[in-house]
């Protein structure tokens, strides 16, 4: 018998020229919840899907439970013991709970003997986990952190004793994170060996037993967690120190840049998603607004940046309405003209065509810019020396300006989209989730650029779920609840219990 679940043993993976796995070994103790970290792009995610079988490895074994194995397929993972959470679910909409558990796996010809089977299991599951779904409810109805324990069900059906779970907590919100902990902590319990794909390095400390850190598509560090801080597993990760404290002075904010008044927005189920809204953004300040995730924050930030309309209220831009102005043109396109940056929650959708080249990216949303054009047309050798001097500035990887931009991993596709927004030079800028999805080297340098802008005058207001991002970088901070402004404190003022208080809808 071995003590170890999960044994990789020389990896080696290649994709054309890019090694994304070198020589990896690691081992898995059985029981246990391991963490594996490291960069956007180090190679943690590919490792996984080897183990998983939807990659091969060129070279190197796999053992699993002291036994050498060769997976072909995800079908073979599975008979292993072997589950996985994707980071985008794998999930039909329109089925129920049930009916998404048991899809290839009815258990014979006659599905009602089978589906009574399974509703009978999974109400086990969901007692001996704490997993708290209803097996009748529409997916498509639930929120993602609900989803997210239908893919922990459906593993745990098949019989998972090993789940690797991919970056699982990038669309949960902070109480939804601490539930699925307590979620993983119980598997633990029961013997279960989790795999946890991440890079964010409070979770590694909360919650695992043991840590490998990649990068480069190798393995650079093997450790207990109890023998290891956040500040030694960030220079691991990185490769140089790396500085988790945001370094901002003071400063007096000049004049109000953008000032709302009684904004508010109704769905067309009569839902009030924007309830009065009064706030104030001046220049050489960061304002952040806090909260829960479908608060109203992401509503916010599409009425400001001319994506949604409102249905009443004032949007004040240097002293003049938005909202009275006439154009033929879209509002979003008059925004950018006049001055206002947009950073999406959604690069993937709205900040990004993925399947464009990043030179291309790089002009979206600004095409009537005449300094890469001529005669009414662009000029593929000026945006490519524009998107150069983005990869120089931003220190965009790999530096491929004619690469299609949804190969790049997600910490270097949001800086192409920060990259074309700043060099527009905006009065104001609007950015949501800056570092989902990020990894801790580029959130250094996120966090950074962001501290230049405020510093350099601009008007920035930033919308995070992510509650130490609000406390390091705002001036101010606004906290939304129900579609109102709960309350606003000074930053230095605020901790995570006042601030959560507001969050739960307590009035400050």
């Amino acid at each position: 018998m071995t003590d170890f679940a999960i044994e990789l043993n020389g990896i080696c993976k290649r994709f054309g020229a890019v090694q994304a796995n070198r020589d990896v070994s690691m081992n898995i103790a059985k029981g246990s919840i391991h963490g594996i970290i490291g960069e956007n792009g180090a190679g943690k995610s590919t490792l996984m899907s080897i183990l998983y079988g939807y990659y091969h490895a060129d070279s190197g074994s796999i053992a699993v439970d002291g036994k050498t194995v060769r997976i072909r397929n995800s079908q073979e993972a599975i008979r292993l013991g072997i589950g996985m959470v994707h980071q985008h679910f794998m999930l039909v909409d329109n089925f129920t709970v049930l009916e998404n558990i048991v899809l290839g796996a009815e258990g014979g010809l006659l599905l009602k003997d089978g589906m009574a089977k399974a509703r009978e299991h999974l109400q086990a599951l969901n007692r001996d986990y704490s997993l708290e779904v209803d097996p009748d409810a529409i997916v498509g109805e639930l929120g993602v952190g609900l989803q997210q324990r239908v893919e922990i069900l459906k593993a745990l059906y098949r019989g998972a004793d090993v789940l690797i779970l991919d970056e699982p907590t990038a669309v949960l919100t902070p109480q939804e994170a601490d539930h699925l902990f307590c979620i993983l902590r119980a598997l633990r319990e029961q013997g279960k060996t989790v795999i946890l794909i991440t890079h964010k390095l409070r979770e590694v400390m909360d919650i695992t037993d043991a840590v490998s850190v990649m990068r480069a598509g190798t393995v650079v560090g093997n450790v207990r967690t109890a023998d290891v801080d956040k500040e030694k597993l960030a220079d691991l990760m990185v490769g140089r120190k790396v500085t988790l404290k945001v370094d901002k002075a003071e400063r007096a904010p000049g004049a109000a840049v953008l000032d709302v008044r009684q904004l508010c927005l109704t769905d067309a189920r009569g839902v009030k998603l924007l309830d009065g809204l009064n706030f104030q953004v001046r220049a050489g300040e960061i304002v952040g607004i806090a909260g829960v995730s479908g608060n109203g924050q992401s509503e916010l930030l599409e009425v400001l940046a001319g994506m949604l309309e409102p249905t009443s209220g004032e949007i004040r831009y240097q002293g003049a309405d938005l909202l009275q102005e006439k154009s033929s043109q879209p509002r979003a396109a008059l925004y950018r003209k006049k001055g206002i940056a947009h950073v999406p929650e959604d690069r993937s959708r709205e900040g990004l065509v993925k399947s464009f080249p990043m030179f291309e990216n790089a002009i979206l949303g600004y095409h009537d810019d005449k300094s890469v054009s001529k005669g009414g047309l662009f000029s593929r050798k000026m945006l490519l020396e524009r998107s150069r001097d983005f990869i120089r500035q931003f220190d965009i990887r790999p530096d491929n300006a004619q690469l299609r931009v949804g190969l790049l991993s997600g910490g270097n596709q949001q800086k192409v989209v920060l990259a074309r927004e700043i060099h527009a030079n905006p009065e104001l800028l609007l950015i949501g989730q800056p570092t989902r999805g990020v990894d801790i080297g580029a959130i250094e340098f996120i966090h950074k650029r962001l501290v230049e802008l405020r510093d350099a005058g601009k008007a920035i207001l930033l919308v995070s779920v992510e509650l130490e991002e609000i406390l390091a970088l705002s001036d101010r901070i606004l906290v939304m609840a129900g579609g109102q402004i709960s309350g606003e404190v000074a930053a230095r003022d605020a901790d995570t219990i006042s601030l959560g208080l507001l969050m739960g809808g307590h009035k400050h």
